[in-house]
C-alpha cells in the first residue's frame, strides 16, 4: 500500500542521512510527480539538507540515492533537476502487495478520540450553517475510524441557554400558552419551524422594551435553578427540537452516539465540582468592584485575551453559569478530569435500529455503554467561537495541566454564505449592491436566515427535475429516491470541498453540476466504473482482488503500449493512496484533502474511461490490465466516497 512504501522509504532516507551527513531529519517530504514517466514519488530531502549538510542538493542526492535504490519494491532511481531524488517502484509486486492487503484493516489504535459537532441551540430549526458543521464533523469522524482510532460522536444540548429561555418567554409572555398546550404543539409536524418564528418576536418583544430583559434572566435563573413551569417547559422544547435536529441531520447521513445536556451538567453538579477546583487553584476571584462586580471571573493571559478583555465573566452576579463555566466542566468529564458520571438513557432510534444516546441525571439504563474519558477531543465550533475556545482551553489546563490541555483541540471552520442567484431562489429579496457582491452573508436578523431542510428540500427538487429529464422510463418512486442520493452527495461534498477556513458561498448550481469538482461528478465516475464491471458479468461486490495473470510476471506492462502502461499504472497507483490522504486529513484536521484527492482521482478515472474502452478490446493483455485497473479505481473511490459520505447511486 502507498503509505507503507512511502513510510519504508522514508524510514531509509533518515537513516542515510543520519548515516552520511550525522543530521536528523524528523521530516521528510514526499511528493507525487505530475506525470508518471518521470516517476512514482520524488523526494526533496537534498534540498532540505542542503545548508545543514553545507553541500550542493544534486551531490547529497547523489550520496543518498544508494540507499534508495537498495530498498525493497523499488525498481530504480533518478536523479533529476537540481537535486530531487524520483523514485520508481516494482509495478507488479506493489500491486500483488496491494491485493493481499486490500481487506486488512489493522489493529485499532489505543484509547479513545472524542468529536463533539453540529451542538444547535435547542429552540429553533437548524440552519445551513449547521449543515457545514455536521458535514466537516460527520466525515473527520469517518476519517478517523478508517485510520483504526475508536471514535466516540457527541452531540453537545444547550438546554439551559439564553436561547432556550428566550422561545420559553415567547410561549408564556407572547402567546399564553402552558406546558400542555406545548407539548400539544410539538407533536405536530416541524415544531422547529413554529419555534423559528417566535424566537424572531421575541427577539422583537425584547428589542422593543428594554426592560423586558428582565424576565429574560428571571427565566433563565428558573431554569437552571429547575424552578416551574418554566424549567418543565424548557426541557420539554428542548428535547422536542433536539428530536427534530437529529431527523434533519439523518438527511444527509450524520449520526451520533451520544447527547449530553447542559442541564444534567448541573443537576449533577459537574459545575459546582468544577468551580470547587477553580477556586481551589485560585483561577478564578470574585470581582469587587467595575463592571463585573458581584462575578466570579477569571484573569487571562495576554495570549489568550487577545486584547478583548483582562478577565472573563465565569459565574454572573445573579448566580447564572456562563457558556465558559459550563463548557469548562463539560471539557474535564470528556477528558476523564472528573470524578464524576452521567446516567445514560435511550433517546432516540436510527431506521436500521443504532441508538442515540442521552445523558440524565437519573441512574443508567441497563446496558448503556461508558462514555466519555477521550484521550483527545476535538470540538468543531465556528470560527467566531476561537476567542471563547481558548479560554475553555486555558480554564481545563489550569485545573489539569499543559498536557491535559494539548488534548482538548477546536476544530474551526468559517462560515456559509449564499450567492445572489442562490438567495433569489429561496425568495429572499437581493439588492442591487448586494447581487454585485460573489455572496450574500446569512443572518436571521436581515431576514436571510436559510433553514437546514428548506435548503435540502430545494436541492432534492432541483435533483429531481435532472433526474427526470435524464431517466424519464423510471418511475416517480425511483426517480425521488436517485434525487434524494444525488442531493445529499452534493450538499455532503460542497461542504467539504472547501478548506476550513474560507467561507462557503453555496451555490445550487455549482453544487449539483454533473461536471466539475462536485459530487454528482464523483458520483458519475463510479456509476460508469460499476456499469463496466456488470457488463462484463462480474460480481459488483467489492470483494478481494487477485492480481491477474497478464501482471504476475510484471511482462504485462512491457506488452502495453508505453503511453498507456504509464496511464494505467498511474491512476492504480494514485487509487492506492488513500490510506496516506487519511492520515494527512488527521494530522492536518482538513477534510478539504480527501475532497481533492477524491476529484482528482475521478479526473484521472474519466480521461482513462475515454481513451481506454474494455468491453469492444480484443487484446487480451489490455483487456485484462484495464478491467484490473477499473477494480483497484472501484475499490479505493467507493472508500473515499463513504468517507465523504456520498453515496453512490445505480445510475445518473
Amino acid at each position: 500500500m502507498a503509505d507503507n512504501v512511502q513510510q519504508l522509504l522514508k524510514e531509509r532516507l533518515a537513516e542515510g542521512v543520519k548515516t552520511l551527513f550525522g543530521v536528523d531529519l524528523q521530516d521528510i517530504i514526499v511528493e507525487t510527480p505530475p506525470q508518471a514517466e518521470l516517476g512514482d514519488l520524488a523526494f526533496t530531502v537534498a534540498f532540505d539538507l542542503a545548508r545543514k549538510a553545507r553541500k550542493a542538493p544534486i551531490k547529497i542526492a547523489e550520496d543518498l540515492a544508494p540507499v534508495l535504490r537498495e530498498t525493497e519494491g523499488v525498481e530504480h532511481v533518478d536523479i533529476a533537476g537540481a537535486g530531487y531524488l524520483n523514485v520508481f517502484l516494482e509495478r507488479s509486486p506493489y500491486l500483488e502487495a496491494y491485493c493481499r492487503g486490500s481487506d486488512i484493516h489493522g489493529t485499532p489504535k489505543s484509547g479513545k478520540v472524542i468529536v463533539e459537532h453540529t451542538n444547535i441551540n435547542p429552540n429553533k430549526a437548524a440552519h445551513i450553517g449547521h449543515l457545514r458543521n455536521a458535514a466537516l464533523g460527520d466525515t473527520f469522524v469517518r476519517v478517523l475510524r478508517f485510520c483504526r482510532e475508536t471514535v466516540e460522536v457527541q452531540n453537545y444540548i444547550d438546554d439551559t441557554g439564553v436561547q432556550v429561555a428566550d422561545v420559553v418567554v415567547g410561549f408564556l409572555e407572547l402567546e399564553k400558552k402552558g406546558l400542555k398546550e406545548v407539548r400539544a404543539l410539538a407533536e405536530q409536524d416541524r415544531f422547529d419551524y413554529y419555534c423559528w418564528d417566535l424566537y424572531a418576536r421575541v427577539t422583537e418583544y425584547f428589542a422593543a422594551d428594554p426592560a423586558r430583559a428582565a424576565r429574560r434572566e428571571t427565566t433563565l435563573k428558573a431554569i437552571e435553578a429547575g424552578t416551574q413551569p418554566e424549567a418543565a417547559m424548557g426541557r420539554e422544547i428542548a428535547a422536542r427540537i433536539a428530536n427534530r435536529h437529529l431527523q434533519t441531520m439523518e438527511r444527509i447521513s450524520v449520526r451520533y452516539d451520544l447527547m449530553p445536556w447542559e442541564g444534567d451538567i448541573l443537576r449533577l453538579h459537574f459545575w459546582d465540582h468544577a468551580f470547587a477546583l477553580l477556586k481551589d487553584k485560585r483561577a478564578v476571584r470574585l470581582s469587587e468592584n467595575g463592571k463585573n462586580a458581584g462575578c466570579w471571573v477569571m484573569d487571562l493571559p495576554e495570549e489568550t485575551d487577545g486584547g478583548a478583555s483582562e478577565e472573563k465573566v465565569i459565574v454572573r452576579s445573579n448566580g447564572t453559569v456562563t457558556y465558559v463555566g459550563k463548557d469548562i466542566a463539560y471539557q474535564l468529564w470528556k477528558l476523564g478530569q472528573l470524578d464524576l458520571d452521567f446516567g445514560y438513557h435511550r433517546f432516540y432510534t436510527y431506521p436500521k435500529g443504532e441508538t442515540v444516546w442521552s445523558t440524565t441525571s437519573e441512574p443508567s439504563e441497563p446496558g448503556a455503554p461508558h462514555f466519555g474519558n477521550g484521550t483527545k477531543v476535538y470540538n468543531v465550533i465556528d470560527t467566531r467561537q476561537s476567542y471563547l475556545q481558548k479560554i475553555v482551553q486555558y480554564g481545563v489546563s489550569l485545573i489539569g495541566s499543559e498536557e491535559t490541555q494539548g488534548r482538548s483541540r477546536h476544530f474551526s471552520y468559517e462560515m456559509v454564505a449564499l450567492t445572489p442567484t442562490t438567495c433569489r431562489e429561496l425568495g429572499f429579496e437581493v439588492s442591487e449592491e448586494e447581487a454585485k457582491k460573489p455572496y450574500v452573508e446569512v443572518s436571521g436578523r436581515k431576514g436571510l436566515g436559510v433553514k437546514a431542510d428548506d435548503l435540502i428540500d430545494v436541492l432534492e427538487e432541483k435533483a429531481l427535475g435532472e433526474v427526470a429529464e435524464r431517466n424519464p422510463k423510471l418511475s416517480e418512486e425511483e426517480q425521488t429516491a436517485l434525487a434524494q442520493t444525488i442531493a445529499r452527495g452534493a450538499l455532503r461534498y460542497f461542504m467539504i470541498k472547501f478548506t476550513k477556513n474560507k467561507v462557503i458561498a453555496f451555490d445550487f448550481s455549482e453544487a449539483l453540476a454533473f461536471e466539475g469538482d462536485t459530487g454528482p461528478y464523483l458520483q458519475y465516475a463510479m456509476v460508469r466504473a460499476n456499469k463496466i464491471i456488470h457488463k462484463m458479468g462480474l460480481e459488483t461486490e467489492l470483494g478481494p482482488l487477485s492480481l491477474p495473470t497478464e501482471l504476475m510476471d510484471g511482462k504485462g506492462w512491457e506488452e502495453l503500449p508505453k503511453e498507456e502502461a504509464h496511464e494505467l499504472w498511474s491512476l492504480a497507483f494514485a487509487s492506492t493512496a488513500l490510506p496516506q490522504v487519511a492520515e494527512q486529513v488527521t494530522h492536518a484536521e482538513e477534510p478539504a484533502l480527501l475532497a481533492r484527492f477524491a476529484f482528482q482521482l475521478a479526473q484521472k478515472f474519466n480521461a482513462f474511461y475515454h481513451r481506454y474502452p474494455i468491453l469492444r478490446e480484443t487484446d487480451t493483455t489490455k483487456k485484462a490490465v484495464r478491467l484490473f485497473v477499473v477494480q483497484i479505481f472501484r475499490r479505493q473511490m467507493a472508500a473515499a466516497l463513504k468517507l465523504l459520505g456520498v453515496e453512490v447511486p445505480a445510475r445518473m
